[in-house]
């Protein structure tokens, strides 16, 4: 196995002046699975076929391991890629297709077939071998893209959006067992996706990118608790982060008709900058709905929430609703007990958690709290 280096990693295609990946730079250690994600167009997938060797890079170098791999074509760069659209063979059988790379570099059929048995064995397409692709379901011609991969024994997996043609449930699934076979295995693995909920639940670290730009990379639950910016914060969770510019005040931020008390270091900061308001950002479930005239609270405590429409889910409901905050209209996600949901047009008042509130400087969108 190996480590994978980008160090200054540049792509700028011909006739562009601004670079599609800049400066690009990351450590993925030996067995890690690290996930790219970013909104389209912020330059993953361009990363991810810079370390393939299928596009050129204009600035600095990729390693794989020891070796330089910046200018080596993708046959010598020992990676398996596995490709949203499966890329299989329709002429072949899925036994065919799984062990054609090996058959082109001249492994002998016994060894061939046992490689194929063995991964068929792991991706449960054992009784599948003998078949066409057009025979199989998505989720199985993916499973067959993976063990095409697996078969090689790469040194690097790279994988570009496998799963964006399944439909919910099978993305579900197949995500379980793409993560729990890249444990098995132990292979570095650079996974691409748009899906922030993919990133969190699949990748050791996630890197967000975004116009080419690495933004934050982390474990899925520092980059979920200590966004590094406004809008790693506004890309990571499902629903987004509540994100509202609000005055700073003694001892806090102004919250409605409530003092929200944030880090005196974040304040400071924001002082600093000559900045009057900061940008707090809580997430939906980090609210508390508070009942009005309640023991210590005044009659309208907290930021009034009138209520657009309400998702229930079973065990969580989500409320989206309007508030009006420094003069004007915000929407708000309020996470709430999934059997005491607010009626349609009614009013909630919310204020946020206890240490729960991210602050940001409005101005430059850097994380200002600890």
């Amino acid at each position: 196995m190996a480590t994978v280096t980008f160090d200054k990693a540049t792509r700028i295609y011909p006739g562009g002046t601004k670079p599609a990946v800049d400066a690009l730079d990351i450590e993925i250690q030996d067995g890690e699975f690290l996930v790219l994600v970013g909104p389209s167009g912020c330059g993953k997938s361009t990363s991810l076929r810079m370390l393939a060797g299928l596009e050129d890079v204009n600035g600095g170098a990729i390693r794989i391991g020891d070796r330089d791999v910046t200018h080596l074509p993708p046959k010598d760069r020992d990676i398996a890629m596995v490709f949203q659209n499966y890329a299989l063979y329709p002429h072949m059988t899925v036994a065919a297709n799984m062990g054609f790379a090996l058959k082109i570099a001249g492994v002998p059929k016994d060894v061939i077939r046992q490689k194929v048995e063995e991964a068929a064995r792991i991706l449960d397409l054992t009784e599948y071998l003998d078949r066409k692709p057009k025979a199989l379901s998505g989720g199985q011609r993916q499973r067959v893209a993976m063990g095409r991969a697996i078969v090689r024994e790469p040194q690097v997996f790279l994988m570009d959006e496998p799963l964006s043609n399944l439909d919910a449930k099978l993305r579900v699934s197949t995500r379980t067992q793409i993560a729990s076979l890249q444990r098995r295995l132990g292979i570095t693995t650079v996974y691409v996706t748009h899906d922030q909920v993919e990133a969190m639940t699949m990748g050791d670290r996630v890197a967000v990118l975004k116009d080419g730009l690495l933004q934050q990379i982390d474990t899925p639950r520092n980059m979920y608790d200590r966004p590094a910016n406004l809008f790693v914060a506004g890309f990571i969770g499902s629903p987004a982060m509540n994100l509202v510019e609000v005055p700073i005040t003694d001892g806090g931020v102004t919250f409605g008709n409530s003092v929200v008390p944030v880090s005196r270091e974040a304040l400071t900061a924001a002082a600093n900058r000559g900045d009057t308001t900061v940008t707090v950002g809580v997430r939906p479930e980090h609210f508390d709905v508070v009942e009005l005239g309640g023991a210590g609270l005044a009659k309208d405590a907290g930021l009034e929430v009138s209520v657009n429409v309400v998702e229930e889910l079973g065990a969580d409901g989500y409320v989206y609703g309007t508030a009006r905050v420094g003069g004007e209209d915000k929407e708000l996600v309020v996470r709430v007990n999934g059997r005491q949901v607010p009626e349609k047009g009614s009013k909630l008042h919310v204020v946020p958690k206890a240490g729960e509130t991210h602050v940001f400087s409005t101005s430059t969108g850097e994380r200002l709290s600890d």
